[in-house]
């Protein structure tokens, strides 16, 4: 996705969907809120009326200047300042309406984004960049709001003017309203073929925006490594060329737009102009009032002006069509993983007994490249197994397939003999504690971060989890202790600190199968003995995987698997498997008797 060179492939596909229509996505997130709708939809009726009225009290007031009754002239004045007045109070009331209708619609459409991404599979995030969804979940929710919070009703109310201006005109004076009507398909021909245009793009605006965003957030994620390898030049220079290209495409947008917006008007005033030309001499020839020309000149205004808000908002419209139609992408997005229909209850708590049978796995990113082939693997409740192996021997697959990141290609996976497919995630997830190769630490106090493993535990309980993980000493030493916030991705923490903490959010969790992928490859020697302990200490009567380089760290282990190339090769206690050679021996060697050799 960073590389791409433009966004928003699959353009031909998503053709037929770029049409107002894709709005209509919005109005399950509008339904529940039809009587707020109803009042500003009364509201906006309103105003559009007394707008409409007003052009009549104006003839009037004009048509009886020279009346001898002066409170009949009062009495007209007044008559226009009270619908002047109902006008503003009816205007407030229905800005107030309709701007916490789009806030409140837009608040429930970003949780719904939310709630959907953050509950897809790995898998999903191989394809598009995090910083994309977000640029979805902000930007283009913001263009939602904007439609709903004022297009819709802007697109309403003048639509009602056009109308009923279109409809008092024909009532004031036929002949002049005939005449304006022979330019309106002057008028319409621009809108159609530049309204095109400005939606297409609209589009690749917010594509480019939201590569932008990618671009940016993916080299922030990685700013110490940007430094490191002093590419903050080809950096900036990265995001500078996606934000001119945003910018590119705003630019065309615009002049596009402007120019529509300039021919619209101009067509519209000038039939005006050569309408009123000819009213002019009707009233020099008694043909009409003066009041009634006035008033035919409001209605001609207030329609031209219709017409030229209808022509913004029309852009406007096309924007947030598409800006809806990326949202439903992420909505309507298929997972590889899915909870089933009618999930079997998860066992609670678990023995533990974990099988693997027959299981083959590629991941979608590397669909010809087996990560798993054919593997077989029982361990028994309570077992502690260590998975051993060099770099890309399927070892943290089988981490991830455990949880149900990812579903394999063959065979099942079972968790106390029932399939993981056939299991709510979030039900079976809660009976395992996970800790990666490279922990993750929120933007948040150290507390809440190991508390993050079971969100209902005492503060007693939590400090008594980083004491097991040997953090309690430097957690206590930070400025606020445990209530230390810890920065993003824990950038106040060492790598160890970061992997002890985890180990501590595991140990909380306090579920019946422990993995541990790499959990003490950031230690110190000395840390790594007092996490070791922990570890064994927590092993007990709980099935425990554990993924290691290192193979000082699994000598304990009930079963050592060696894996090579997704396949199982060997199974054994440490000392079996060195006494009989092969991968494991070969690993043992290079890492015991070569390294001391080395010291």
């Amino acid at each position: 996705m960073a590389a791409k060179t433009k966004p928003g492939t699959g353009e031909q596909e998503r053709e037929k969907s770029r049409k107002l229509g894709s709005l209509r996505a919005l109005w399950p997130f509008m339904r529940p809120y039809r009587v707020l709708m109803l009042a500003a939809l009364a509201a906006l009726v309103a105003t559009a009326t007394i707008s409409l009225i007003l052009p009549l009290a104006v003839r009037r007031v004009v048509d009886n200047f020279n009346t001898q009754d002066g409170a009949l002239l009062d009495k007209y004045f007044g008559a226009a300042l009270g619908i002047a007045a109902a006008l503003a109070v009816g205007t407030a009331l229905r800005y107030a309406l309709v701007t916490r209708l789009g806030e409140r619609v837009v608040a429930d459409i970003r949780k719904a984004v939310f709630d959907k991404v953050i509950g897809l599979s790995p898998a999903f995030y191989e394809k598009i960049m995090t910083g994309e969804v977000l640029s979805r979940i902000t930007t283009d929710t913001t263009l939602i709001l904007s439609v709903i919070g004022s297009s819709i009703s802007i697109a309403l109310r003048n639509t009602l003017l056009f109308l009923g201006g279109l409809v008092l005109m024909l009532f004031t004076s036929a002949k002049l309203t005939g005449l304006v009507l022979l330019i309106v398909p002057v008028i319409v021909v621009p809108i159609l073929v530049l309204g095109r245009r400005v939606r297409k793009l609209s589009r690749e605006n917010q594509d480019w925006i939201a590569a932008s965003s990618g671009n940016a957030s993916e080299s922030l994620g990685a700013v110490q490594t940007v430094q490191a390898y002093t590419h903050e030049v080809q950096s900036r220079g990265a995001f500078a060329d996606v934000t001119e290209k945003s910018f590119d495409a705003a630019r065309k947008r615009i002049t596009t737009r402007a120019a529509m917006t300039m021919i619209v008007i101009f067509l519209v005033f000038t039939g005006i102009v050569g309408v009123l030309w000819i009213g002019a001499w009707d009233v020099r020839a008694g043909g009409m009032s003066a009041g009634t020309l006035i008033q035919f000149v409001i209605y001609s205004v207030m329609v031209a002006g219709a017409v030229g808000a209808l022509s913004e908002v029309f852009g406007e419209l096309q924007r947030a069509a598409g800006a809806t139609e990326r949202l439903v992408e992420l909505l309507q997005a298929e997972d590889t993983v899915s909870d089933p229909v009618t999930p079997l209850p998860a066992p609670d708590p678990a023995r533990g007994e974990i099988t693997f049978d027959h299981v083959s796995f590629a991941y979608p990113a590397r669909p010809g490249v087996s990560a798993l082939d054919a593997v077989d693997l029982s361990i028994a409740p309570g077992e502690t197994v260590a998975l051993v192996g060099p770099s890309g021997a399927g070892k943290t697959t089988i981490i991830q397939l455990l949880q149900r990141f990812y579903d394999p290609a063959e065979g099942r996976i079972l968790l106390d003999g029932v399939a993981l497919t056939d299991m709510a995630r979030h039900d079976f997830r809660r009976q395992l504690a996970l800790v990666p190769q490279d922990p993750v630490i929120f933007a948040a106090s150290a507390k809440d971060n190991i508390r993050f493993g079971r969100p209902d535990a005492s503060d007693a309980e939590v400090v008594a989890a980083a004491k097991a993980a040997a953090a309690h000493e430097f957690l206590s030493a930070l400025p606020d202790g445990y209530n230390t916030w810890l920065g993003e991705r824990g950038v106040m923490l060492s790598g160890g600190q970061k992997q002890r903490v985890a180990i501590a959010r595991a140990i909380l969790r306090d579920a019946p199968v422990l993995l541990l992928d790499e959990a003490t490859s950031a230690l110190d020697a000395e840390s790594e003995r007092a996490v070791q302990q922990a570890v064994d200490l927590l092993a007990e009567g709980r099935t425990t995987i554990i993924v290691a380089h290192r193979l000082a760290t699994v000598k304990k282990a009930d079963r050592i698997v060696v894996m090579d190339q997704g396949r199982i090769v060997a199974t054994g206690t440490h000392d079996a498997l060195v006494s009989e050679g092969g991968l494991y021996a070969r690993l043992a060697r290079l890492q015991f008797t070569d390294g001391l050799a080395a010291e």
